[in-house]
């Protein structure tokens, strides 16, 4: 399926981090179980600080990876470390595991994992951003906009968007910046505005991910839309498309963008000519980007 091309980056690099370090640690289990899409991974910049500021980075796989948390590291997390922030990649509940809202679910519990023990893990949990890219950028756009959202009903469908993971129920799940990469965020317009695979069939991605045909289950795609929760207490957004994605078309990061900036919310949104799906993305200028919105959040000057 050419919506998996976001799994080339992925599998190729297993086993990077190694054994756990006074500055990683690896396979930590942020459910209180022993799952491994419970686990995360943990690296600090080798720079030594008494605490380190906090960015979540979450794999792209069309929510089809249980097990893809070291992907992230060679592309938007390598430029996370060297700008001295604390790298958190986490992996989340395949849509194969368990449909909407699990993935939400898993992000949100990664979060509140983090402040819990963030002395054990020399972080700073003033603050904490999230990024991700494609189905990574989905979960990191959703998880920004639905910060303070519990159990929400729409239509027939109702889902618990924050959920019970983990041991950690009684700290925030919100963030406070978020850098989307390419991800989907209104399913239902998908293949009217530019796709060159069908979003509509039974068995894409986003299907999958809601157990079902998305225009036949148009409530259940509301609840995992991130437009669907935006208000003006949402964190700053900086959302980068490209403008020849073929799988994830730009209307989707448009939509968002538009919304966003009607609620009143901070937010940038960089379209990059001839672009894909990540090629063309995934270069050394736009990792600035990244990097200076946060700093500037962040009050790093």
């Amino acid at each position: 399926m050419k919506y998996l091309l976001t799994l080339v980056i992925l599998s190729a690099f297993s086993n990077v981090f190694g054994q756990t370090s006074a500055n990683k640690w690896k396979d930590v289990n942020y459910a209180g179980n022993k799952e491994i899409y419970h686990n995360l991974d943990i690296i600090l910049p080798e720079v030594e600080k008494p605490k380190y500021p906090v960015v979540i980075a979450v794999y792209g796989s069309a929510w089809f990876s249980n097990n893809s948390k070291e992907s992230v590291l060679h592309t938007i997390g390598k430029p996370l470390l060297d700008a001295g922030y604390a790298l958190i990649a986490p992996n989340h509940r395949s849509s194969n595991d368990a449909k909407f809202p699990a993935q939400i679910n898993d992000i949100k519990a990664v979060v509140r994992f983090l402040r819990a023990n963030a002395k054990s893990y020399n972080l700073d949990t003033s603050f904490i951003a999230i990024t991700g890219f494609s189905s990574g950028g989905h979960l990191a756009a959703l998880t920004g906009t639905s910060g303070a959202v519990g159990t929400f009903t729409i239509g027939e469908a109702t889902a618990d968007i924050e959920g019970n993971v983990g041991e950690h129920l009684s700290f925030s799940s919100s963030v406070d910046a978020v850098v989307d990469w390419f991800g989907p965020t209104d399913f239902l317009t998908m293949d009217s505005c530019g796709s060159t695979m069908t979003h509509n069939a039974a068995n894409s991605p986003e299907s999958n991910l809601v157990g079902g045909a998305i225009q036949e289950n148009k409530d259940k795609c509301a609840l995992a839309n991130p437009v669907t929760y935006v208000d003006k207490d949402d964190p700053p957004f900086l959302i980068l498309h490209g403008d020849k994605d073929p799988l994830v078309p730009f209307c989707q990061s448009e939509v968002l963008y538009e919304s966003i900036q009607k609620a009143g919310v901070e937010s940038e949104f960089i379209l990059v000519p001839d672009a894909k799906h990540g090629p063309g993305l995934f270069e050394e200028k736009y990792y600035k980007k990244m990097v200076d919105f946060l700093n500037d959040k962040n009050n790093i000057k």
